[in-house]
């Protein structure tokens, strides 16, 4: 038993952990980063796989967390997909590196590495390693010139970006 409490520590604290080449952002404001974040581009992972009209909804927990609701539509199964998480500051408020979770104890890293400071309208975000990158957008568009700068920068820190997916939103 003692073994499986210590695989099961490890596991969940192995996946709050910093991409090489990634640091988050600083002078982090939690109030302006709340709200809809459209799903611009991302990495494929199961959990995502062929969804359309990803958007992900950032507001307060009571407990002082912030609360995450993803949700997408499956062509496939011709429904709306929708997962609710949580999420928690790694180190302090003013630097975009959280943990979320979306499965009981299980935290993952949600590490804010580009953002637009002056109006909040664009962030790049990873996971724990750089199989895990999210472009995200206020609005379900993005303009071309930006987009290609953004996924360059991700490209500079060792994202496999030849394999994005473009989400759809129309």
């Amino acid at each position: 038993m003692k073994k499986l409490v210590a695989l099961l520590a490890l596991l969940v604290g192995g996946c709050v952990t910093l991409p090489e080449n990634v640091r988050p952002v600083s002078d982090f404001r939690l109030e302006r980063y709340l709200g809809t974040w459209y799903e611009i581009a991302r990495l494929d992972h199961p959990f995502e796989r062929g969804l359309s009209h990803v958007t992900a909804q950032y507001s307060l927990r009571e407990d002082g967390g912030v609360r995450v609701v993803n949700r997408g539509y499956s062509a496939r199964d011709e429904k709306w997909k929708q997962a609710e998480g949580r999420a928690y500051f790694v180190d302090d408020p003013q630097t975009g590196f959280l943990k979320v979770s979306f499965f009981g104890p299980f935290y993952g890293s949600y590490v804010v590495f580009e953002l637009d400071y002056a109006n909040y309208a664009y962030a790049v975000v990873s996971g724990p390693d750089t199989s895990y990158l999210w472009i995200l957008a206020r609005e379900p568009f993005m303009d071309e010139t930006l987009r290609k700068e953004l996924v360059a920068k991700a490209a500079e820190r060792g994202f496999k970006t030849e394999g994005l997916i473009f989400v759809e939103h129309e």
